[in-house]
């Protein structure tokens, strides 16, 4: 199936309208029109081959919410005009230990992620949600609570799992101190989603100001990290340290706002390593680790509790048009807090 798409050519290049091939779908398939479709910091990231490996042309997107316009013969979970969305990942084995736990972010044979990459048979290129269309086996497609607006849903779909998976991982509760490092687009769900869970939140950021926001999010304190002066003051405070930040930061002098046994939990990707002695951890048993946004199953559970509670994305809707321009805008941190492409306007 032709499908119109922005794509770039090559690494660094602008983005512009490209058709692409979608596959034509299986009884298992299901066809969405995309509606929205949210831009992450790593398109950008992508789309400038920061991270290696990157294959051009290139169709960025993997906040994507859509109507379903077709269901294969076998599909069982979604009928024509379900409000549904993809994620990160659109397939995997489905057979290894790391699939059947509920894990196929970690596929143990690689899984097919949304773009930038290639379907289960290692051949077929992926095109992500900067389009029109896009085909997805059932079992990859999630559904998006009716309760909730389709254009500030579509980050849940990175954002949203990338701060509910650590969150719920390390048993965030009622009453525990919760740090939330950098207030963008993973920050200020971090701090939303762990407020919603009882958790007492400190916004850890550069910037006096966005104190007011962060209060508005559901933050309790607030605290500015450039005053050498805030690591001794919350020295020992937190059980909980989530780090969205992607700079270059000193992760040590963070490390020493947990208090025993606390963990922190690195959700950015700065460019060069951070040095960090090993009494930074030792000193009070703590934790230092990482996590990659969740499974399906874990992920149909955060849009769940969000449909809930009524907890989406601060986002500025964008036209087609100007997605060349929200990328210049992203990096000086000029939007509250995402970007969501509204698909009706790619002609």
């Amino acid at each position: 199936m032709k499908t119109l798409a922005y794509a770039a050519q090559k690494a660094g290049a602008e983005l512009a309208t490209f058709s692409i091939d979608r596959r034509e779908p299986s009884e298992t398939d299901v066809v969405i029109d995309i509606l929205f479709c949210g831009i992450c910091h790593s398109d950008l990231h992508q789309l400038k081959d920061e991270w290696g490996g990157a294959t051009f042309p290139m169709v960025p997107g993997h906040e994507i919410v859509g109507r379903v316009k077709h269901a294969g013969k076998a599909v069982t979970k979604f009928k024509t005009g379900d409000l549904v969305g993809v994620g990160c990942m659109v397939d995997s084995c489905r057979a290894c230990r790391q699939c059947d736990e509920h894990h196929e972010q970690f596929c143990e044979k690689g899984c097919a992620y949304t773009y930038n990459g290639t379907a289960m048979d290692r051949t077929t290129r992926t095109f992500g949600g900067y389009s029109k269309q896009v085909v997805v086996t059932e079992s990859f497609v999630l559904r998006i609570p009716d309760s909730l607006d389709p254009a500030s849903a579509a980050p849940l779909l990175c954002a949203g799992v990338t701060t509910w998976s650590p969150l719920r991982q390390w048993g965030c509760k009622k009453g525990d101190r919760v740090g939330v490092v950098g207030l963008g687009g993973l920050g200020h769900m971090a701090v939303k989603l762990a407020a919603s869970m009882g958790a007492e939140v400190t916004m850890l950021s550069t910037s006096t100001a966005k104190e007011a926001d962060a209060r508005r999010l559901g933050a309790t304190e607030f605290a500015v990290t450039r005053d050498p002066n805030t690591f001794k003051r919350l020295a020992g405070t937190f059980d909980l340290l989530i780090d969205t930040i992607s700079a270059e930061h000193d992760v040590a002098a963070h490390l020493g706002l947990l208090k025993p046994f606390g963990t922190m939990v690195l959700l950015g990707v700065p460019p060069k390593p951070s040095a960090i002695g090993a009494f930074s951890l030792i000193g009070g048993n703590k934790r230092l680790v990482g996590s990659l946004i969740g499974g399906i199953k874990e992920t149909q559970e955060m849009l769940d509790y969000c449909g809930k509670h009524g907890i989406v994305s601060d986002v500025e809707v964008i036209a087609m048009k100007d997605a060349n321009a929200s990328f210049e805008r992203m990096l000086k941190g000029d939007v509250r807090y995402r970007f969501v492409l509204d698909l009706s306007t790619l002609t």
